[in-house]
Order: C-alpha cells, then structure tokens, then sequence
C-alpha cells in the first residue's frame, strides 16, 4: 500500500489514492495505519480522488481511531496539493471537491504553497450542528466539568464544533478538558471538535485544539473556520482573522453571511510503501 504524506501545520495525513488501493481501509486496519509508534503514524488518511456526481473530486476523511471526518480544513488543503503534484489541478484554476461535509471550492496557488479553500457558511443553530437540549443558537452556554463552570458557544461548518472562550488558552487544559468535551454524548450525538479560544485583538486569535478521533492536534482548519466564526459572533474581532495555533498561522476571512474562506499552506513529506506486516500485527492493549 503506497502513501502519500503531508502535513499541514503539522497536522499530518496520509493520502491513500484508490488508484493505488481500490478498498478503502476500515477499522483497525486504520488504526494499525495512523499509529505513531507501530504504523506510519498520521493525525488521519484522506481516500480519494474519487468520482463524484456533484463535484470534480470526491475524498473521504479517516480519523485515527477509524472513525469517518464528515469535513477537515487541513486535509482539504492537504488534498488540494496533492492533486496539484500529481497534475490533476492547475495553479490558479479553481476545482470542487466532494465531502461528507458538503461541497467545497479550492485553489493552488503561489507554486502549490498556498492554498485557499470556500469551507462554506457557519451555523451556530443546535440542530444544524447538532447540540441536543435547548434549540436556537448556541452561544454563551454553561456547563461544568470537575466542579468548574466553563462557557462555551458551538459552530459548525459541516463538522461540529465546541468552542470555548477564555483568557488564556494553554496545551494542558485542552487535553485535560478536550476529550471530556468530545464525548459529552448527552449534548453532542455526534461528538465533537474542541477549541479553547483566547482573542488577541480585533483581528488575531489563538486556540488550542483537541480533534475528534484525533485527539490533541497542532493545527486544524475546520478548527480555525468555527472559532473564528464563533469570535466574530461574539463581536470580539472583525471579519479577516488570523488564526494562532501550535503549528503556525492561518488566514480566515468571514463574510456577512458567515460563510468562511481559509488560506494556507500544505507541505510534502514523503512516498511510503508500507509492509504488509503492519496490518498483520496485534496492537498491545491500552493500559
């Protein structure tokens, strides 16, 4: 099995094109795959290109604990330069690609180091995202988590999205916090993305992130999209925004309507045949 991988902030993915594997793989194999001690290790794997009737491309988004992403900015624009180095796009010339998330429009440009992407418009609305209980938007809610009241508003730009509020967003509260969010099940059927957000001024923002199925990430475009968003609703920051994370910068522009347009880079690591035997072993058991 050939990968190709990139990453995007470093948030890295593994490009599996069914040209070179028909079946797309599933469950442990996933796993097996993304592990970053006994597969090829990756924050997930983006299947395609392959055809779509609604779109030029079509791509499926894996999670690392096999579950399926319905959309993910870092992987749109990580997919984006791959089809711009295997020759299937060129510079400048816009295409479509097909997501579990909804259609979105991307261009290369600047020699393939940048790439911009049409992520689509941000709902706050709890059935849209969704967000069980109390209807309407959700911004400016309350829960608690070990004896902690915490406020939080919710997006989405065709995943959902938990974002946070605070002074200071660091690393360790995003994993303490991150994945007791993510599987509140009883408010999000779903699951769901976390952001830990900290407004630096009208037009910067810094965020922490933990993904769902991922874990905690450097870097997320979805992640970047909804807490812009989320920030821009509140009336802290204006309508272009650059994102701070962990991995870099990101560019956000937010239009009246709330639809988002994301700009960034994508970079190439390498070609992997991976053996055989990675499918082949048992992982060890959590303890």
């Amino acid at each position: 099995m050939k990968f190709s991988k990139y990453h995007a902030l470093g948030n890295d993915y593994l490009v599996l094109d069914p040209a070179d594997c028909k079946k797309m793989p599933e469950g442990s194999d996933v796993v097996k795959i993304c592990h970053r001690n006994f597969g090829l290790g990756s924050d997930g794997i983006l299947y395609g290109p392959e055809k779509s009737d609604r779109a030029d491309f079509k791509l499926r988004i894996l999670n690392p604990d096999a579950s399926e992403a319905e959309k993910s900015g870092n992987g749109l624009r990580i997919f984006s330069r791959y089809l711009f180095d295997t020759k299937r796009v060129e510079s400048g010339a816009p295409f479509t690609v097909d997501t579990l998330g909804g259609v979105v429009k991307c261009v290369v440009s600047d020699g393939g180091n940048t790439i911009t992407v049409e992520m689509g418009r941000a709902s706050f609305d709890s059935k849209k995202i969704p967000v069980l209980g109390e209807g309407g938007e959700v911004i400016n809610r309350e829960f608690e988590i070990g004896g902690k009241a915490y406020k939080y508003c919710c997006a989405t730009v065709g995943n959902p999205h938990c974002v946070l509020p605070m002074e200071n967003a660091t690393p360790e509260l995003a994993r303490e916090i991150g994945p007791v969010i993510e599987n509140m099940t009883a408010l999000f059927p779903n699951r769901t993305n976390v952001q830990l957000l900290q407004v630096l001024d009208r037009n910067n923002i810094k965020i922490e992130i933990w993904e769902r199925g991922a874990g905690y990430t450097l870097a997320s475009g979805s992640s970047s999209s909804a807490a812009a968003a989320v920030a821009r609703r509140l009336g802290l920051c204006d309508n272009d925004i650059t994102v701070h994370m962990q991995g870099g910068l990101l560019s956000i522009r937010i239009a009246p309507d709330y639809s988002i347009t994301m700009s960034g880079p994508a970079t190439k690591v390498g070609v992997y045949e991976m053996s055989p035997s990675v499918l082949s072993q048992n992982l060890p058991p959590k303890i």
